[in-house]
């Protein structure tokens, strides 16, 4: 295979629910936010209680060899839970936050803006994962960080490989440009979605995209394809996956829609 097909190849992505999916790229594989617990309500510490409203499309067992975690954040129950926080200790390499990156410990790593790892590939080269800005909320990042805490996204790339976006939770079109003035065109990006809202911080404001946002980031990016997460089974998501096609379908991108494999 030449590398220019390799780079152009669709490789599957399995969801299993809110922001938790699967993928294999240069033969390591990837999970996104582990959150595998039951329904149930899950108090984040000092802020709201967060609503778990429908099972995962799966559990920890059937995820098989897991190489890298990619965890936007480790302080909210919707990307990081307990059956999520067992399963770290599993994997050989957990990617972060910096704080996060500290407050975990052990295999986990903080990334800061643009700071990058190679990972080595089965049968030799390297996949480079490089984080990228993510702002968890309206406003300067800075007060963001302040009431909802660090994120983090990730880009990942290599030798004959496609560019991969995994936003995190992120509700910054500015970070968005900022990454796409890097790295677009984007090959295959994971965009966190639904629109969640709160009316005990920022007024009820999203605190990561919303569908028309989500469909805008697309279009920044100029990604080829979008596997949208992040949009159900917690009750503080607003919107859905029929939002999500309305606003792709409004934007003209709806044949980029990729909603993946479920579970």
């Amino acid at each position: 295979m030449s590398s220019s097909t390799a780079a152009t190849e669709q490789f599957a992505v399995r969801v299993f629910g809110g922001p938790t999916a699967l993928f294999e790229y240069g033969g390591l594989r990837f999970l996104t936010d582990p959150t595998f617990d039951a329904p149930g309500d899950y108090p984040v510490p000092g802020g709201p209680v967060l609503t778990k409203t429908a099972p995962s499309a799966g559990t920890p067992d059937d995820l098989g060899r897991v190489d890298v975690v990619l965890l936007s954040h480790d302080e909210h129950a919707d990307n990081l839970d307990h059956s999520g926080r067992a399963l770290l200790a599993d994997v050989p390499l957990t990617l972060t936050t910096p704080g996060g990156g500290t407050r975990l410990g052990g295999r986990a790593k903080g990334l800061a803006d643009w700071e990058s790892v190679e990972l080595e590939r089965p049968g030799g080269g390297t996949v480079t994962v490089t984080g990228v800005p993510a702002v968890h909320g309206p406003g300067p990042r800075e007060q963001v960080e302040r009431i909802t805490g660090q994120v983090v996204g990730f880009v990942l790339t290599g030798q004959g490989l496609p560019t991969v976006y995994v936003s995190g939770d992120n509700a910054s079109l500015d970070a968005v440009k900022e990454t796409a003035a890097r790295f677009a065109p984007v090959d295959t990006a994971l965009l966190f979605a639904g629109a969640p809202r709160f009316s005990v911080i920022y007024d009820g404001a999203c605190v990561v995209l919303d569908s028309a946002r989500t469909a805008e980031a697309a279009q920044i990016l100029d990604a080829r394809r979008i596997v949208p997460v992040h949009y159900d089974s917690w009750a503080h998501f607003t919107e859905g996956r029929d939002e999500l096609a309305a606003a792709f379908t409004a934007a003209g991108l709806s044949d980029r829609l990729d909603w993946g494999r479920r579970g």
